[in-house]
C-alpha cells in the first residue's frame, strides 16, 4: 500500500503503546497454549511421534496463510483487519483442546497456525508503519513485549496446569479474556488505507528477491532460538549430567536474556544502526555457542546459552523492519520473511535432534555457533536503503 499521507488520525505515541500491547496479547496466546500441550497429549493418548506430527501443522498453517494478510488490510483497513485477525488468533487455542482425535487435532492446529501467521504479519506491518512515524527504532521493543506476553501467558498456564484445571476450561477463559483485551487495544493502532486506485495484493505471490536474503538472516536467528528453547535443558541434562531443576533454569535464563535484549535493542539500533547491532549480536552468539560446546560444568553452559539469547534477540525484529523498507511491496516482503523464519522454527528442533542422533548434541550446537558467525557476515542485508527512512507506504484514514 503506497501513497502519501494526509493528517494522521492516531498520535504516533498512542499508536506505539497500542501496537506494543497487541504484541503482548499475541505472545500471551502462544504462552498460554504451550503450557497445555502435555494435557492435550495425555487427553488424546498420543505417542511422541503422533504429537510431533500434530505440532508440525501450526507452522504449515502459518506459511500458507501469511501471504493473505495484505488482502485483509487492503479491504478492511489496517485497524479493522488487525482487530479481526487478532480475535481469530485469540480464540484459536480453544480448538485443539476440544479435539477428540488426532486428525481433528491436526486440522485444529492448522487453523491455529494460520490465525497466528495472519495476525503476526498484520501486527509487524503496523509496527513498522508506527516506527516510520515516530522516527526512531521500536521493533525490538515490540518483540520484547511479545516475549513478556508469552512469559505472562505461560505463567498463568503453569498455574492452571498445577492446579489440575481442565485445559478446555483454562484455554476457553484465556481465549475470551484475550479476545476482549485484543479488541480494546486495537482501537489505538494506526488506521491506514490504500490509495483508491491501488489494486489489492495477489492472494499468493512470490516474495520479492530481497525478502529471501533478509529471510536467510532471520532463518539463522530463529534456528538458534529454536535450538536454545527446545534443547538447552536437554543439553545440560544429557551432556553435563545436571538435575531437572538446573536444566529447566537454563531454558529460563535463555528466554529472559532474549526478552531483556529485545527491550534494550531499540536503543542499540538507534545508536549503532541495524547492521552493526546484528554484527555485534552475531559475535555474542558465537561466543555463547563456543561456551556451550566447551563448557566443563553447568554454570558456564548456562552463561553460554544466555549469551546466545542476547546475541540473536534483535535479529528477527530488524529483519521485519528491513523487509518493509526493502521496496514498495512491504506486505509481501514481510510475509516472505515471516514464512522463512517460521520454516526455520519448524525444522530447527528436529534438525538438532537428527544431528545429535548421528553425532552428538555438542556437534549440534557447533552448528548453532556457526550460524552465529553467519549472522555476523550477513548483517549487511539488513541495511536500510538510502532515502527509505520515513518513506510513507500507506494512507491514513481521514474521518469526518
Amino acid at each position: 500500500m503506497d501513497g502519501t499521507g494526509g493528517p494522521e488520525e492516531t498520535p504516533p505515541r498512542r499508536a506505539r503503546r497500542a501496537v506494543a500491547l497487541v504484541f503482548a496479547v499475541h505472545g500471551a496466546v502462544t504462552g498460554s497454549f504451550a503450557t497445555r500441550i502435555p494435557w492435550i497429549r495425555d487427553h488424546l493418548s498420543l505417542e511422541a511421534g503422533e504429537l510431533g506430527l500434530a505440532l508440525a501443522f501450526p507452522a504449515i498453517g502459518a506459511a500458507l496463510a501469511m501471504p493473505l494478510a495484505g488482502r485483509f488490510a487492503h479491504r478492511l483497513g489496517s485497524r479493522a483487519a488487525l482487530r479481526l485477525l487478532l480475535a481469530l488468533w485469540c480464540t484459536s487455542p480453544a480448538l485443539p483442546a476440544l479435539s477428540p482425535a488426532l486428525p481433528v487435532l491436526c486440522a485444529a492446529l492448522l487453523a491455529y497456525g494460520a490465525a497466528s501467521g495472519l495476525a503476526d504479519v498484520a501486527m509487524n506491518a503496523l509496527g513498522v508503519e508506527t516506527e516510520e512515524r515516530i522516527g526512531r527504532p521500536i521493533m525490538s521493543g515490540l518483540h520484547g513485549m511479545w516475549s513478556a506476553g508469552a512469559l505472562a501467558g505461560s505463567a498463568a498456564g503453569t498455574l492452571a496446569a498445577q492446579s489440575g484445571t481442565d485445559a478446555r476450561l483454562h484455554l476457553g477463559i484465556a481465549s475470551a479474556v484475550l479476545t476482549v483485551l485484543g479488541a480494546f487495544v486495537c482501537g489505538g493502532v494506526l488506521d491506514l488505507r490504500p490509495r483508491a486506485e491501488e489494486r489489492p495484493p495477489p492472494r499468493f505471490a512470490r516474495p520479492p528477491r530481497a525478502a529471501f536474503v533478509i529471510g536467510a538472516v532471520g532463518f539463522c536467528a530463529v534456528f538458534a532460538e529454536g535450538a536454545g528453547l527446545e534443547w538447552s535443558a536437554v543439553y545440560l541434562r544429557d551432556v553435563l549430567g545436571s538435575g531437572a531443576g538446573l536444566s529447566a533454569a537454563c531454558t529460563t535464563a535463555f528466554s529472559c536474556a532474549m526478552a531483556a535484549a529485545r527491550f534494550a535493542g531499540d536503543a542499540a539500533v538507534h545508536r549503532f544502526g541495524p547492521v552493526r547491532t546484528v554484527r555485534a549480536g552475531g559475535v555474542l552468539a558465537c561466543a555463547g555457542g563456543l561456551a556451550v560446546v566447551t563448557a566443563p560444568h553447568a554454570a558456564l553452559a548456562i552463561a553460554g546459552f544466555a549469551l546466545l539469547g542476547l546475541g540473536i534477540a534483535v535479529v528477527v525484529p530488524l529483519a521485519f523492519a528491513a523487509a518493509a523498507r526493502s521496496g514498495p511491496e512491504a506486505g509481501r516482503a514481510i510475509a516472505g520473511v515471516a514464512t522463512i523464519t517460521y520454516t526455520s522454527g519448524l525444522i530447527a528442533p528436529s534438525a538438532i535432534g537428527r544431528i545429535a542422533d548421528a553425532t552428538s548434541l555438542t556437534v549440534s550446537f557447533g552448528l548453532v555457533t556457526a550460524l552465529g558467525a553467519v549472522l555476523t557476515a550477513a548483517a549487511g542485508a539488513l541495511r536500510v536503503p538510502a532515502g527509505s527512512a520515513g518513506r510513507p507506504r500507506t494512507v491514513p484514514v481521514v474521518k469526518g
